[in-house]
C-alpha cells in the first residue's frame, strides 16, 4: 500500500505499482510484440528478434509487427521497438506486469528530450521500462536483448532482474517502473 501523499502517488505512478503487485504470480496470457520500424538507425535491435522467437516461441506467444502499427494491440506482455517516438502508443494496451521499451539514445532522459521518454510507456499502461541516457544510439550492448529479457521474464525473475540481465552495459541506462513485479514468479 502506498501512503496517501507519497511521491509515487503525487507523480501518478501508484497505478504502476498496483499493476506490478496484481501481476505477481499471475502467469498472464498475452503477446510479446517485436516491432520492426522504418527507422534504419534504430531498427538494429530487430537483429535479436529471430533469436528470441527461436528460443521462446514455445513458451510465449511472439508476434513481429511493422510500423506504422494499424491495429489496436490489447494483450501486450512485452513490446520492444526502435523509434525516437512511438506514434502508435495510444493503440497499445498492456497486461499487468508488462514491459516495453524503445531503442533510442534518450529514452532514459525522463524530461526535456526531443525523443520519447520511457515514462510514456508507464503512462500508457506498462509496468516497467528501460531507457538509455547517452549516445551513441546503436551500441546494442546498452539496450535489452529480447531473447535474454524474455528468458528471464518467463522463468519468473523480477522485471528489474530480467532487464538487468538483458543489458550488457546497464550503466548507460535507467530502469523504471515496478521493478519487483514477477508475473511468472512463485509467490512466497
Amino acid at each position: 500500500m502506498i501512503p496517501r501523499g507519497s511521491a509515487l502517488r503525487y507523480l501518478g505512478f501508484a497505478a504502476v505499482v498496483d499493476r506490478g503487485i496484481n501481476a505477481d504470480g499471475s502467469e498472464p496470457r498475452g503477446t510479446v510484440y517485436l516491432v520492426r520500424t522504418k527507422d534504419v538507425a534504430r531498427n538494429v535491435g530487430a537483429t535479436g528478434y529471430a533469436e528470441a522467437e527461436a528460443l521462446l516461441s514455445f513458451r510465449l506467444r511472439i508476434i513481429e509487427v511493422e510500423t506504422p502499427v494499424k491495429a489496436l494491440l490489447v494483450d501486450i506482455l512485452v513490446c520492444f521497438t526502435g523509434d525516437g517516438r512511438v506514434e502508435e502508443l495510444s493503440k497499445l494496451s498492456f497486461r499487468p506486469g508488462a514491459a516495453a521499451d524503445h531503442l533510442t539514445y534518450a529514452g532514459g532522459q525522463l524530461e526535456g528530450s526531443s525523443q520519447m521518454s520511457a515514462l510514456e510507456w508507464l503512462r500508457q499502461g506498462a509496468t516497467a521500462s528501460y531507457g538509455s541516457v547517452s549516445e551513441p544510439c546503436k551500441g546494442l550492448g546498452k539496450f535489452p536483448s529480447p531473447a535474454v529479457f524474455l528468458d528471464h521474464y518467463r522463468r519468473g525473475d523480477a522485471l528489474l532482474v530480467a532487464y538487468w540481465q538483458s543489458v550488457a552495459m546497464p550503466g548507460q541506462g535507467l530502469f523504471i517502473g515496478e521493478s519487483l513485479s514477477r508475473p511468472y514468479g512463485t509467490l512466497q
